[in-house]
């Protein structure tokens, strides 16, 4: 009996905590369907899991913030849980306190839980809605900021971090949400900003509104900052979720196996129809990926983002795998800056868990002209070779129909470690396509022939049966075998299983430099 009375004190004394001004932020929380922070953290674990720490923290801002009420727990609900059974750590910032915004003691809560996480190799799930730094608490909010920062940075790496934005979130707190590896944006409410809203010109002068800059489209499909973009809250919670089945706790774990029934030697009898010979008509890679997959499952992330690649999580034989694919029916499936970039992070962040990356390839090139060129495409594209080079999970690489040029060496190629490569019958592996080969190789030839278009003809199949045919790469050893498409499924899986017990030794050093 006497503990269920300190139970019922406690219950009592956190309620007390909210005074009158506290109660009309929660009528225009509700007004706008927001959910309060407490609500949020009950839906995103389960059942009666949660552990909260440091409920009955106060801001001590001093003299300057006499005026303000002083609530237990500053603005920020933090702790403990489990998610399918898993043990995770999280925090949700809660709007009905100063607007969600971050003090001295709100940062340092949210730095606690971070560093437990990290030090006991779980998970972190951040739910942000809050309007920035505190004005009121001053430099020490941002020292406590600041030290908040070093931990995320310390658990990147280590453990998987989830941003999940359903407010605005603005200034330093928005720097922080994108450390995080995935950060997902609710459609209805999600907004971030860098500055203030209140203080970019465009949005005082009206030319736009806070969700054209910083909403959840805006930042899916320009900026790249949102993996994802969900309906509203329960969509972006279950979408973290989602995310988390696909990865292990921490860098030194492995990600669950879930076998889902569908049969290795499962024949993807519908590629040959998916994919035209014809190397100049478009499909949709997704298409591919999904008859590959078990059960045709595919959680692509960056959807509207540098669309020209795709990426995502997916399972083969139950195990999880990252895909990257060249998407042809957007410019061609060629290689950009933005492309090269969102797959060079998604490789490393597989390589990071521990998840082997499957490459599905079909690509021209490089994106020509003087926007790639003095956007900086070669450091960019840099990037992807570093990438794939670096990566010590198991990669394994499917050329579907072309693999040309330096694009073919940036997409998992042999040359750079990958463990296992096969191409279709319709695969070419060359330094160009043949008709632009022909063109420079015979030009001479080609302007003295009296019939242009036949001669030419001939000399781009003579090129291809040369260079272009995939046997051609397969003799050389540059692919493993060459598949029927049908066969993709069977020869992945035969492949990974063994995989699974790669080991790569690395020599002692720092970091590499990757050209940032």
């Amino acid at each position: 009996m006497a503990g269920a009375s300190h139970s019922d004190d406690l219950d009592a004394m956190r309620q007390q905590a909210l005074n009158a001004a506290d109660r009309i932020s929660m009528e225009e929380l509700r007004k706008s369907g927001r959910q309060t922070a407490r609500e949020r953290i009950t839906m995103l674990l389960d059942a009666d899991s949660f552990v909260e720490v440091d409920s009955f923290v106060q801001h001590r801002s001093g003299d300057f913030n006499m005026h303000l009420h002083r609530p237990y727990g500053d603005g920020v609900v933090v702790g403990h849980g489990k998610i399918d059974g898993r043990r995770v750590v999280c925090f949700a910032q809660d709007y009905a306190v100063f607007d969600g915004t971050m003090g001295e003691m709100h940062a340092r809560k949210i730095a606690k839980v971070a560093e437990f996480a990290e030090k006991s190799q779980l998970p972190l799930v951040g739910i942000w809605d809050g309007d920035g730094q505190r004005v009121q608490d001053g430099v020490p909010a941002l020292g406590a900021t600041g030290e908040l920062l070093d931990i995320l940075v310390a658990c990147s790496g280590r453990i998987p971090t989830f941003s999940i934005i359903l407010g605005t979130v603005a200034g330093v707190s928005a720097l922080a949400a994108g450390l995080s590896d995935f950060v997902i944006l609710s459609d209805d409410h999600g907004q971030m900003f860098m500055r203030s809203p209140y203080f970019i010109p465009e949005i005082a002068s009206g030319e736009l509104d806070q969700n054209s800059l910083g909403g959840a489209d805006a930042h899916a499909s320009r900026s790249g900052v949102a993996c994802m973009v969900a309906e509203d809250e329960e969509d972006a919670i279950l979408t973290a979720i989602e995310i988390l089945s696909f990865l292990p706790d921490h860098t030194l774990a492995e990600a669950v196996t879930l076998n889902s029934g569908d049969p290795a030697d499962r024949a993807c009898k519908d590629l040959t129809d998916i994919v035209p010979a014809d190397s100049n008509i478009p499909y949709d890679i997704r298409k591919v990926v999904t008859e590959v997959v078990d059960e045709g499952r595919f959680l692509e992330l960056f959807s509207t983002y540098a669309e020209n690649i795709v990426i995502g999580f997916a399972r083969l034989d139950g195990q999880s795998v990252g895909i990257v694919a060249n998407q042809p029916k957007v410019l061609a499936g060629c290689l950009d800056i933005d492309a090269s970039v969102k797959a060079a992070r998604f490789i490393r962040t597989c390589d990071i868990f521990n998840i082997p990356v499957v490459t599905f390839v079909d690509v021209p090139g490089f994106l020509p002209g003087t926007v790639q060129e003095w956007g900086g495409i070669i450091r960019h594209g840099a990037k992807l070779l570093y990438a794939y080079a670096e990566a010590t999970v198991p990669k394994l690489t499917v050329v579907t129909r072309k693999a040309y040029g330096g694009a073919y060496l940036a997409m998992s190629c042999k040359h750079l470690r990958s463990d296992y490569n096969i191409a279709w019958p319709i695969g070419e592996l060359a330094v160009m396509g043949a008709e632009g080969a022909v063109n420079i190789i015979h030009r001479a030839e080609l302007a003295e022939a009296e019939d242009r278009d036949s001669t030419h003809i001939e000399l781009v199949e003579e090129y291809r049966r040369k260079f272009g045919d995939p046997y051609v790469a397969a003799r050389n050893g540059w692919l493993d075998d060459v598949v029927e498409p049908e066969q993709t499924r069977l020869k992945l899986i035969q492949a990974l299983r063994p995989l699974k017990t790669k080991r790569e030794w690395i020599p002692p050093k720092k970091h590499g430099n990757i050209p940032l």
